[in-house]
């Protein structure tokens, strides 16, 4: 899947109003964040697992984005060091509330290993009516949220919210062999779990997911 390419008139188009913002017009951040609400909240809610959680992680966020707005350089997009903020944010809650226990997004046993892209089959391609129906995307949803840490960031980043395999390494702090290796990973374990469920609706069309 190929990830879209960056869009300078909205890169520039958010620095100009970044720097309006600096400059006092402080209601635009509203309007500077609004692209990004849904993958915010999104990456909050793949850590948190719970609906009213994930807001407040998303809400805190953005406080925290604005807050640090002076902070932000223009080498990074903005929406990866928005994520980045969510992503601290999220783990910050974990360990204080000590809810669960997360993976070590630092363990990288994978390096080095070997990725094997004929082992992955076309298990993104699944009955396009099947995907129309909101108990199936739930359990989607449901698996996703399954995944470990490692791979469930990478997945999030890379194959819901498209951002390249530079820009996820960027917001998780990992390397891109990484990045490449772990959504492998994670698109095999998702694979083993959905597929044998999936197949068992008859259909013809297939597609990728669609995610709500």
């Amino acid at each position: 899947m190929t990830a879209p390419q960056p869009n300078p008139d909205e890169t520039k188009n958010e620095a100009t109003m970044i720097a309006s913002i600096l400059a006092g017009q402080t209601q635009l951040f509203h309007e500077l964040i609004r692209p990004h609400e849904r993958a915010v909240y999104r990456m909050a809610l793949s850590y948190m697992k719970n609906e009213a959680d994930a807001e407040d992680v998303a809400q805190e966020a953005f406080l925290k984005a604005f807050r640090n707005l002076s902070t932000f350089r223009a080498e990074a997009k903005f929406s990866t060091w928005l994520i980045s903020i969510t992503l601290n944010e999220a783990r910050n809650r974990l360990r204080r509330n000590a809810t669960m226990p997360t993976d070590s997004i630092d363990a990288t046993p994978e390096e080095g290993g070997t990725v094997t892209p004929a082992l992955l089959r076309d298990w993104r391609e699944v009955p396009s009516e099947a995907l129309e129906r909101a108990e199936v995307k739930q359990m989607l949803q449901r698996a996703v949220a399954s995944l470990p840490e490692i791979y469930r960031c990478v997945f999030v980043l890379r194959d819901m919210e498209d951002l390249s395999v530079n820009e996820t390494a960027e917001a998780l702090c990992i390397s891109v062999p990484s990045v490449k290796v772990r959504l492998h990973r994670a698109r095999l374990m998702l694979q083993k779990q959905l597929v044998p469920e999936l197949k068992s609706v008859s259909t013809t069309k297939r597609r990728w997911f669609s995610w709500s």
